[in-house]
C-alpha cells in the first residue's frame, strides 16, 4: 500500500536524535518513511518529470512504498556515505557514487511542494565556518577573535598577541592514526608550538573565551530551545565527555533572538544548532551553528519540547 502525505527521514540507521522524531510522528497518525540513501541497495525509486509534470514516480524501502510527489517534508539528518556494491574497481566505484549523489541526491533534493529541514544543498552551504563567521557577525553577535590561515609567522604572532589561543578543524573530518578512527578536538595551542608544518593546510586558530558555561541553542522555525551546559571539570570541548555533563535551560536574550533568526534566514535555514560561550558577565559568544547538529543529550523536558516542536514542522511541511 503507498504511503500518503509521507515525512522522509534520510538517516543512517543508529541515529538516537531522528528516533524521538519519528516515534513522535508515529504517535500522531503521521507517515513516515526511513531511510539511508549512503546504501542505495536497500531503496528502489523511478522518478519522471515533464509535460507539466514535475518529478513524481514510486519509491520503495524494504518495508514502505510512496510516490515521490506525495512527500509533505524531509528531514535530512545523518545519512551515511555511499557504499559501493562489491566486486567494483576504484573507478568503477567513484563513477558509481557520483551517480547516485547526483541521481538519487538529485531527486531527494528536487521534491516538488516539500518542506526540507533541511535541504542538503544548505546545510553543505551553512557548515563552513568562514561563512558562519561573516553571518554571525552581520547578526550582531559577538565573535572571539579569529584567524585562519596556513602561514607559520601569522599564526604565531596571532597566539603570542592574544596569548590564550585554542585551534580548532574547519571541518570535522575522517583521521586516522595506525589505521585507528580519531577525532579532532578543540585544543590550547601556544606560540612556539606552531611550525612550518600548517602550511599544507588551513588552520582555525581563536582567542579563548573566559567562560562560566556553554550555551546549546536548538532553532527549529521560530522556536528557540537553550540548554546551559556545565562541566564537571575544565574542557575547552564539551563534547570530550557527555557523562561529565549538566544540563538545564535558559531563557535567551532578545538580542541573540533576533541574532539567530537573521542568521537562519541569511542560509535559508529551517533548523539550526547554536553553541554559545557564557562569559561571567552574562555576554553570549558565538562559537559556530552546526545546521545538523544533534540535541537529544540535553534535558529530558527540553528534549521532548524538541522533539514536539520537529514534529510540527514536518507534519504541516509547506502550510507551516
Amino acid at each position: 500500500m503507498a504511503v500518503q502525505g509521507a515525512v522522509v527521514v534520510l538517516t543512517e540507521l543508529d541515529d538516537l536524535t531522528a528516533d524521538h522524531v519519528i516515534a513522535e510522528l508515529h504517535g500522531r497518525g503521521i507517515p513516515v518513511v526511513r531511510f539511508d540513501p549512503g546504501q542505495p541497495d536497500e531503496v528502489t525509486f523511478t522518478a519522471a518529470a515533464g509535460d507539466g509534470r514535475p518529478w513524481h514516480g514510486p519509491l520503495a524501502t524494504r518495508t514502505r512504498f510512496m510516490d515521490l510527489q506525495d512527500v509533505r517534508s524531509v528531514y535530512y539528518r545523518r545519512p551515511t556515505r555511499y557504499t559501493a556494491p562489491e566486486g567494483l574497481n576504484a573507478q568503477e566505484r567513484e563513477f558509481a557514487a557520483a551517480q547516485v549523489r547526483h541521481g538519487m541526491g538529485g531527486i531527494l533534493a528536487a521534491l516538488p511542494n516539500c518542506l526540507y529541514v533541511n535541504h542538503p544543498h544548505l546545510n553543505w552551504g551553512a557548515e563552513y565556518k568562514p561563512r558562519q563567521i561573516t553571518e554571525a557577525l552581520r547578526a550582531g553577535f559577538r565573535v572571539p577573535p579569529t584567524l585562519i590561515t596556513n602561514e607559520p609567522t601569522a599564526a604565531r604572532m596571532f597566539a603570542e598577541k592574544h596569548e590564550a589561543v585554542v585551534y580548532k578543524p574547519l571541518r570535522s573530518t575522517e583521521y586516522r592514526e595506525n589505521g585507528e578512527l580519531r577525532t579532532i578536538w578543540v585544543r590550547p595551542v601556544k606560540a612556539d608550538e606552531i611550525d612550518y608544518g600548517i602550511a599544507a593546510c588551513p588552520h582555525l586558530f581563536q582567542q579563548v573565551v573566559r567562560k562560566v558555561a556553554d550555551i546549546r541553542v536548538a532553532a527549529v522555525g521560530d522556536r528557540l530551545f537553550a540548554t546551559r551546559i556545565t562541566i564537571d571539570g575544565d574542557h575547552l570541548d564539551w563534547r570530550l565527555d557527555y557523562d561529565r555533563l549538566t544540563c538545564a535551560p535558559i531563557s535567551v536574550p532578545g538580542t541573540v533572538r533576533l541574532g539567530i533568526r537573521a542568521y537562519l534566514a541569511a542560509f535559508g535555514l529551517a533548523f539550526g544548532a547554536f553553541d554559545f560561550a557564557l562569559d561571567g558577565e552574562g555576554n553570549w559568544h558565538f562559537y559556530e551553528c552546526n545546521p545538523n547538529g544533534q540535541w537529544a543529550f540535553v534535558d529530558h523536558h527540553t528534549t521532548r519540547a524538541i522533539t514536539y516542536a520537529l514534529a510540527d514542522l514536518l507534519e504541516k511541511g509547506l502550510s507551516a
